[in-house]
This record gives C-alpha cells, structure tokens and sequence, in this order.
C-alpha cells in the first residue's frame, strides 16, 4: 500500500503546478486521474479513504504553506509549532479528498461512464463541501486552475468554480476508467473529452454580460507596507503620510487604497485627517474607498472599507471572516496565546450590504478573503456595474499566496460577468475584465498605482442567477445515476 499511498501524494502536490504562476493547467486533469486510477484499483473504503487523504495531503502541503509565513514571521509563533499547525491545518482540509476517495471505492460501480459520473460527482461535492463547512476554506479548489488560457474557463459564467472542478473530474476519469486498449471505446471517450472541451470553449465566446455608461478612471494604489512594520506605534505617522501622499499624486475619479492601510480604528485617526481626504476627492471630482477598522456604539470592531468624497459617505463591513486570524473559533483562545495577531477580535458585518453608490458607477466591495466564496457575491447582482477586492496578502510574504489569490479573481470576475478592481498592499493590484483576462496588474512588493480606464457592466449570467445550485444539481444527478447503476447490477447477480 505504500507505493499507491506514494503516487497520491505526489499526484496532489504535483496539482498545484496547475495553479498560478505555474499555469501548467493540464497538470489538473493529469493529477486527479491518478488518484481515480488509483480509486479504480483500490480494495476497500478504508484504503479509498487514505489514497484520497495522501492526494489531499500532498496538495495543501505544497499549495497553501505560504500560511507558516504569517504564523512564524508576523505572528510570533515558534517555528516548531508554526510547522505542526500548518500540518494538522492540511490533514484537516485533505479530509475532505478523502471522504471522497472512501465514498467512491464504497460505491464504486462496475461500467466506464457510471464510474466517471460518480467520481466526478463525487469530487464536485466534496469541494462544495469544504467551501461551506466549518465558514469553508475554498482556497485550491481544482476549477480555479482553469482560468484561461484553459478552454475549461468558459464553464465559470455558467456552473462557477465548482463547475469546473467537476468537468475537471469527468475528463480525469475518462483517462483512468477507460479501456483505451478497446478501439471503439477510446474513440468515444476521445470524443466526449473533445466535445466537452469544445463547447466549453465555445461558451467562454459567448458575452453574458454587457458594458454600461461612460468609463470610469481609477487609481488604485498599491502602498507596499512591510507587515512587520505595519504595526509599530512610531511608524504610524509614515504610513498615514504615505496614504495622503499617494491619493494627493494619483487623481481619478474611483481612487481606492488596500483592506486596512490605516491599521488603526477610523476614530483615532488624527483629527482633520478623513476631512483632508474628502476635501482632495471633492476637489478632482472623485471618490476614495479605503480599508481601515471601525467600531460601532457595542464596541464590536469592524475589518471595513470607507468611502468619502463627491459622494455622499459610505461604508462596508468584512462579513467573511477568517478563522484563527480575525476571529477564534470556540475552545481555540489558546491559539492566540502562541500568536500575535493585531485586531484579531473581530465581529462579522452584515450578511447582504448594497453596492457603495460611487457617481454613475454601483461598487460591490468584498475585502481579501471574501472573494473566495462566489456565492456569497451574487446577492449585489444586478445591481453592482463593479466589483472591488481590497487585500492585503503581506502577511504571506513573497509566496505563491499572491498570484493564487489574483487567479481566484479572475474567476469571480467571469462567474460575475463584471470587472473586477483589486487594490493590495504588496501584490497583485489589478483590473480584471469580466471574461478574466488581467487588463493590468503592477508589479508585487513595490509601491505604485494603477491608472485605467473600466467600464461597468449591466446583465446577468446564469451563474449569477443560479449560483451554485445548478453544479450541485448536476453532481448529484450523476451519483444518483451511478449508484442505480451499481443498484441494478447487483439485484440481477442477486
């Protein structure tokens, strides 16, 4: 069992080769259909469950390390124990391949196309699963891979991320369940691989969406901050001149500065400080979107973004939050004694806010971590013409943490139909248009702002309209199908 358990281990490190800035997408397919071979082979769920747990193993580990970077440096935590949580981190998110890998042996029926429905099924909704469970951790779902040069990238506009993570998973089980020895058999298979992939890319020409009023110039700054800085008292005063100096040499008519670049509550900013900013965007004819911390009259601390300037003032709340960084999961206050995490209690904002009204435009805001989660982005459609990612991924140091995160944006920008601005702290701020291509994007660690020009897009596509729901309906159509299959084979030998 070893070498199996090997070859799935390796097989789910080798898949992050798929993800930016790899971009090596096949990659995707190639991996999941050695843990489908190997899925076909195995001899009970147990064994199911561990090859499923290896690829998932192999896949965290290698993909989503980055996060020791904020656990020891800007944390505080001892390099030993930084090590064991990212690794029991990882264990707990490869539960989630491995229910899958169980369930798929346990159900496992005998026919080609009944197996690459269940398996694809399967793995559809067991990377639902792990997006929603526990506040989810959709970081490395497998359809993210596939943004474009993929042809897969044309599905995101219908059936989202995870969507495409299942048309990943029925392409991978051709490969491994079928007899490509059997001559008629590997030309179907050839020709619903290239059917699929062909109306996919297909798709991905069709304009779901479409542009709306007068362009709209930006800036949106990059302020390339040093995390371990960020938060010393005798550089606070650098950093608010930094921010003041940026807005005042980059007027535009949307200005916007990365998720808490004030790092300190709106309220104790220096007094005359937000008028100062008001009165610059007022008189350039513009509006400014910021990310500092707010407080309500309860004292619940808020990880927001504020707008101020021609138009009437505004204000967004991190709904989204990311456990054990902004708040503690129940029966984990001793995390917090290993680590050291400024404005680490924080309360989550309301569920559906509306787009911030910024002149002609109406901007969906979510902030870093948020747009991991497309579903919880539609409720702004059709309203929003624009959407907003302020980040900042300093925590991560220089990882494969930003160019991940930029690539899950490309996604939300295609699922959406809408563009999508990003202004971040070291990397990547960039435009995004709503058939995810990355207009612009400045270069990571270095301070600047990104001038362009963006429309606003109007329309729904049918992601848009359906969510998640549509993937969800397909993945379990085919395990119902699979599991009469199996149903039905085993009452005639019964």
């Amino acid at each position: 069992m070893r070498a199996p358990l090997l070859a799935a281990f390796l097989a789910g490190a080798a898949s992050v080769l798929a993800y930016a800035p790899f971009g090596l997408f096949p990659f995707a397919v190639a991996a999941l259909a050695v843990l489908a071979a190997l899925l076909g082979q195995a001899q009970g769920s147990r064994r199911g469950f561990l090859l499923g747990f290896a690829w998932g193993l192999g896949a965290f580990l290698a993909g989503v390390s980055w996060l020791y970077v904020a656990l020891n440096r800007y944390g505080g935590m001892p390099a030993p124990l930084a090590a064991t949580a990212i690794l029991l981190f990882c264990a707990v998110l490869a539960l989630f391949p491995a229910l899958v890998g169980a369930s798929f042996v346990r159900l496992r029926p005998a026919g080609g196309l009944a197996r690459i429905a269940l398996f694809a099924g399967l793995w559809l909704l067991g990377e639902w699963l792990r997006g929603w469970a526990f506040t989810g951790f959709p970081w490395l779902s497998l359809g993210y891979s596939q943004t474009a040069p993929s042809p897969l990238a044309g599905l995101f506009p219908l059936l989202g991320v995870y969507g495409v993570g299942g048309a990943l998973a029925v392409l991978a089980g051709l490969l491994a369940f079928v007899p490509w020895r059997n001559p008629p058999r590997a030309r179907a298979a050839t020709l619903a691989a290239g059917a699929l992939l062909l109306s996919a890319f297909g798709l991905g020409r069709v304009a779901w969406t479409e542009p709306a009023g007068e362009p709209l110039r930006v800036a949106l700054l990059q302020t390339n901050i040093e995390q371990g800085l960020k938060w010393q008292p005798e550089r606070l005063l650098d950093w608010l001149d930094t921010n003041l100096r940026l807005v005042a040499e980059n007027p535009a008519e949307l200005v916007v500065l990365p998720e808490t670049t004030l790092p300190l509550l709106v309220e104790q900013l220096p007094d005359g400080y937000l008028a100062h900013l008001q009165a610059r965007m007022r008189e350039v004819g513009g509006d400014l979107v910021l990310g500092v911390f707010t407080r309500d009259a309860q004292g619940r601390i808020y990880n927001a973004a504020i707008s101020t300037g021609r138009s009437p003032e505004q204000w967004y709340a991190k709904r989204h939050l990311v456990p054990f960084g902004e708040y503690s999961p129940p029966l984990f206050g001793w995390f917090y004694r290993l680590a050291e995490i400024p404005m680490s209690d924080q309360s989550r904002g309301p569920a559906r806010q509306a787009p911030m009204v910024l002149g002609e435009q109406r901007v969906a805001l979510n902030i870093c971590y948020e747009d991991l989660f497309g579903a919880e982005l539609l409720h702004a459609l059709p309203e929003a013409t624009l959407m907003l990612n302020l980040s900042n991924l300093a925590w991560y140091g220089d990882s494969l943490a930003q160019p991940q995160h930029l690539q899950i944006a490309r996604a939300r920008a295609m699922e959406t139909g809408r563009p999508m601005l990003r202004s971040t702290n070291t990397g990547m701020t960039a435009l995004i248009q709503p058939d995810g291509r990355v207009a612009a994007v400045l270069p990571a660690f270095e301070q600047g702002a990104l001038h362009a020009e963006v429309r606003g897009y109007r329309g729904l596509t049918p992601y848009a309209r359906w969510g998640d729901r549509a993937a969800l309906l397909l993945a379990a159509a085919g395990v119902l199908f699979a599991v009469a299959r199996r149903w039905r084979r085993t009452a005639a030998h019964g």
